[in-house]
């Protein structure tokens, strides 16, 4: 990986550059930059998720540039050319967890030359991590916009349990063995966290027998809203029997690889050919990066959920609400927004003190800033001025 080059000039819009910025936090961080030929700009820091990378916020940087900003978007840990960090599976997993990742988008900050950033924005599992940057620093992070993933709070201490009271663990779901339930239904099934979390998850992906790419372009497909059953609803409650409404993206089937759940719903030619939201130079971008540095690093991400020692050190925050502006911004098909019921609610009502605003974005699914750019920017305009 040493000799990557930073992403070419022909990949990438005009007006956002490559380049790499070293010595965050053990990284080598490859970053995308929009606005950069001005300096003094309010910095924007965009954190993508699973599976995406920096590149995930390629038709909103320049808007958001043209806006006044510096926006920047980096490879994280575990992703793209950003390097110093291992694809082992047999590893300490702190690298991974959310207090780390916060320290890398922290320690990107100040390198850039920022003692403050306007906002932070988070997409996908790139919400936990913009919600924790906020969390924990608010100092820094005046702003803080996520998208397609309610964060509902930190991990949650036992309270009034000195007195009788009987301890609620709200929506902490780390140590819930929601795994067996789903088995032991009359149709088996499996919950795609625990899943990722698996050994052989990442070879099942990356030696998908159609090829990363048709991998990858069928996942984006399934959970966007080219696939018209992404009819997403409120779920009733944390259950199996509800948890398997949902597609299978999200609960799998029992017997079933990821590669083999996405293989299903490839979209047709003419359906890939008349995308103009992930056209086929740009899907061959992400199966260029998935291709050589796997899926690893990205499913680290979802093994570090589940180290009690983590979950733990997470609780120090117990009780502390996000107190800068924020918003939440997702696909009107996006079932990721009721993938943990309650979850919603939680973050417009305990979570966050100051939300802007919930907005569920027409013609969208999981991938909102990448299907609806257009009104992702209005939206974070309105918001950020």
């Amino acid at each position: 990986m040493s000799s990557l080059s930073p992403l070419d000039a022909h990949q990438l819009p005009t007006g956002i550059r490559a380049r790499f910025v070293d010595g965050i936090n053990g990284l080598r961080m490859h970053v995308l930059e929009a606005g950069h030929e001005t300096k003094g700009r309010p910095l924007l820091l965009l954190l993508h998720g699973f599976p995406e990378l920096a590149y995930s916020w390629r038709r909103v940087m320049a808007p958001l540039a043209d806006l006044g900003f510096h926006v920047v978007a980096p490879d994280q840990r575990g992703y793209g050319r950003t390097t110093g960090w291992s694809d082992a599976y047999d590893q300490d997993l702190r690298p991974f967890y959310m207090l780390s990742l916060a320290r890398d988008a922290l320690a990107l900050t100040f390198a850039l030359g920022y003692a403050k950033a306007a906002a932070v924005i988070g997409h996908d599992f790139g919400a936990a991590v913009a919600s924790w940057c906020a969390l924990t620093r608010p100092d820094v992070f005046e702003r803080c916009a996520i998208m397609s993933a309610p964060f509902a709070g930190s991990p949650s201490l036992p309270f009034g349990t000195a007195t009788g009271a009987t301890h609620q663990s709200g929506l902490n779901r780390a140590g819930d063995d929601i795994d067996a339930a789903l088995g032991r239904l009359t149709r088996p099934r499996k919950h795609y966290q625990r899943y990722y979390a698996t050994r052989a998850a990442n070879g099942d992906m990356t030696r998908s027998p159609e090829g990363v790419g048709a991998f990858l372009r069928a996942y984006f497909h399934h959970k966007s809203a080219d696939w018209e059953q992404n009819k997403p609803y409120r779920l009733k409650e944390w259950s199996a029997e509800c948890l398997a409404e949902m597609p299978t993206y999200y609960v799998m089937e029992r017997d079933q690889t990821m590669a083999e759940t996405a293989r299903q719903h490839m979209p047709s030619a003419t359906a890939i050919a008349a995308n103009r939201w992930l056209t086929e130079a740009e899907m061959a971008v992400y199966a260029e990066e998935y291709g050589r540095t796997g899926f690893q690093g990205g499913l680290n991400w979802y093994r570090a959920r589940y180290e009690p020692q983590l979950n733990a050190e997470l609780m120090l925050y117990s009780g502390k609400v996000i107190g800068v502006p924020s918003l939440f911004i997702a696909g009107k098909s996006d079932w990721g927004i009721y993938q943990v019921p309650g979850a919603l609610e939680t973050m417009q009502g305990k979570a966050f003190s100051r939300m802007a605003g919930v907005h569920q974005v027409d013609g969208a699914g999981h991938w909102v800033q990448q299907e609806q750019p257009e009104q992702v920017v209005a939206l974070l305009r309105a918001f950020l001025t």
